[in-house]
C-alpha cells in the first residue's frame, strides 16, 4: 500500500484525488445530462471550480517542494559535480557531511544557499530563474558534466548569515576553536567570512577539480579508472 510520508507527497495525493472527483462529475453530467437543479448545479460547481482549482493549488505547492530537494538541482547536468558529491556517503566534503543531517538532508543545497531574509524563497526562486535562462542558453548542449561550459560562479558572495542560521556562534564547542574565538566578532560582522576558512575546495572539492574545464570530475574519472 502506498503511504504518504512527506508533505510533497500529501500534495500529489490530493491533486490525484480532487482531479478524480472533478473528471467524475463531468463525465456524469455528460453522461447523462440530468436537469440543472440545485443538486447539479453544486456537483458542477465542484467538478468545474473547487476540484481544478484544489488542483492547480496543491500542484504548484508540491512542484514548489520539488524544487526545494537536491534531486531537482541534480536535474541540471551541470550540477552533477555538486549533487553527486553531496551524495556521497563516502565523502567528507562539507556539502557530503551536512547533506547527511537528517533534519535537512535531502534539501541541503537549497537550505544552504537560500536567500535568510523575509522574502528568501522569492528571491531564491527568482534567481533560479536565472539559472535555467543561462543553462538554457550557456551550458544546455555541453557535455555530461558541462564540459565545454563556462566555469559557475555565484552571484554574490556567499554571506556568513547562511552558516550561522545554524552555527550560531555561541555554543561552547563552536567557541573552543581558537580560530573561531579570535575571528568572533569579525564574523559576526561579516569583516571575515567563513569560507576564508572553509573554502570552496573543502565545500565541493569535485566540483572545484573539475573547474569546467572540458573534463568530468575527479568521481566520474575514478569510476572509470582515467586520470582526473
Amino acid at each position: 500500500m502506498f503511504r504518504i510520508e512527506t508533505l510533497e507527497q500529501l500534495l500529489k495525493a490530493t491533486a490525484l484525488i480532487a482531479s478524480v472527483i472533478s473528471i467524475v462529475i463531468l463525465v456524469w453530467y455528460l453522461a447523462r445530462r440530468p436537469p440543472l437543479g440545485r443538486t447539479t448545479k453544486v456537483l458542477l460547481l465542484f467538478g468545474l471550480g473547487i476540484m481544478p482549482l484544489g488542483v492547480a493549488l496543491t500542484g504548484n505547492i508540491a512542484g514548489f517542494e520539488y524544487t526545494l530537494k537536491r534531486e531537482f538541482c541534480g536535474s541540471c547536468h551541470v550540477m552533477l559535480p555538486y549533487t553527486e558529491d553531496a551524495a556521497d556517503p563516502a565523502s567528507t566534503s562539507l556539502a557530503a557531511v551536512h547533506s547527511r543531517n537528517h533534519s535537512f538532508g535531502e534539501e541541503s543545497c537549497y537550505t544552504c544557499h537560500a536567500d535568510y531574509q523575509l522574502f528568501g524563497a522569492m528571491t531564491t526562486k527568482v534567481n533560479g530563474l536565472k539559472h535555467l535562462f543561462y543553462y538554457v542558453t550557456e551550458y544546455a548542449n555541453t557535455g555530461p558534466y558541462g564540459e565545454g561550459g563556462k566555469p559557475i560562479h555565484m552571484y554574490k558572495p556567499f554571506q556568513n548569515t547562511m552558516c550561522t542560521r545554524c552555527h550560531s556562534t555561541t555554543p561552547p564547542t563552536w567557541l573552543a576553536s581558537e580560530d573561531h574565538a579570535g575571528m568572533l566578532e569579525d564574523l559576526r560582522a561579516e569583516n571575515a567570512k567563513c569560507t576564508d576558512c572553509h573554502s570552496g575546495d573543502k565545500i565541493h572539492p569535485r566540483a572545484f577539480a573539475h573547474g569546467g574545464n572540458g573534463r568530468p570530475p575527479v568521481a566520474a574519472a575514478e569510476k572509470k579508472g582515467e586520470q582526473p
